[in-house]
Protein backbone atom coordinates (compact mmCIF):
# COMPACT_ATOMS: atom_id res chain seq x y z
CA UNK A 1 0.00 0.00 0.00
CA UNK A 2 1.67 3.09 -0.88
CA UNK A 3 1.13 6.90 0.45
CA UNK A 4 0.14 9.63 -1.88
CA UNK A 5 1.50 13.18 -1.50
CA UNK A 6 -1.70 15.31 -1.76
CA UNK A 7 -3.34 18.34 -0.44
CA UNK A 8 -5.82 17.75 2.50
CA UNK A 9 -9.15 18.81 3.39
CA UNK A 10 -8.07 19.62 6.49
CA UNK A 11 -6.94 23.28 5.05
CA UNK A 12 -6.20 26.78 6.37
CA UNK A 13 -5.39 27.98 3.12
CA UNK A 14 -5.01 24.90 0.09
CA UNK A 15 -4.36 22.43 2.35
CA UNK A 16 -0.64 21.91 1.12
CA UNK A 17 1.17 21.70 4.52
CA UNK A 18 -1.64 19.60 6.25
CA UNK A 19 -1.42 17.04 3.38
CA UNK A 20 2.47 17.06 4.16
CA UNK A 21 2.10 16.50 7.84
CA UNK A 22 -1.09 13.58 6.82
CA UNK A 23 1.94 11.84 3.96
CA UNK A 24 4.56 12.17 7.02
CA UNK A 25 2.10 11.30 9.53
CA UNK A 26 2.77 14.56 11.78
CA UNK A 27 0.91 16.96 12.91
CA UNK A 28 -0.36 19.87 10.88
CA UNK A 29 0.17 22.30 13.20
CA UNK A 30 4.04 21.96 13.66
CA UNK A 31 4.23 21.39 9.89
CA UNK A 32 2.35 24.64 9.30
CA UNK A 33 4.60 26.27 12.15
CA UNK A 34 7.82 24.94 10.67
CA UNK A 35 6.81 26.53 7.11
CA UNK A 36 6.11 29.62 8.71
CA UNK A 37 9.22 30.07 10.44
CA UNK A 38 10.90 28.86 7.32
CA UNK A 39 9.35 31.78 5.21
CA UNK A 40 9.64 34.30 7.76
CA UNK A 41 13.92 33.18 8.30
CA UNK A 42 14.30 32.93 4.40
CA UNK A 43 12.94 36.76 3.29
CA UNK A 44 9.43 35.49 2.84
CA UNK A 45 9.73 35.11 -1.04
CA UNK A 46 11.20 31.42 -1.56
CA UNK A 47 8.38 29.89 0.68
CA UNK A 48 5.49 32.04 -0.59
CA UNK A 49 6.78 30.77 -4.00
CA UNK A 50 7.46 27.36 -3.31
CA UNK A 51 3.90 27.39 -1.37
CA UNK A 52 2.35 28.29 -4.61
CA UNK A 53 3.85 25.80 -6.65
CA UNK A 54 3.09 22.93 -4.66
CA UNK A 55 -0.37 24.42 -4.78
CA UNK A 56 -0.63 24.02 -8.10
CA UNK A 57 1.30 20.87 -8.53
CA UNK A 58 -0.31 18.76 -5.83
CA UNK A 59 -3.55 16.87 -6.45
CA UNK A 60 -6.23 17.26 -4.36
CA UNK A 61 -8.04 14.81 -1.84
CA UNK A 62 -11.09 13.30 -3.22
CA UNK A 63 -13.37 13.67 0.56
Amino acid sequence: MTKKLKRSNNQMIAGVCAGIAEYLGWDPTLVRLGYFLLSVFSAGFPGLLAYIVLWIVMPTAEN
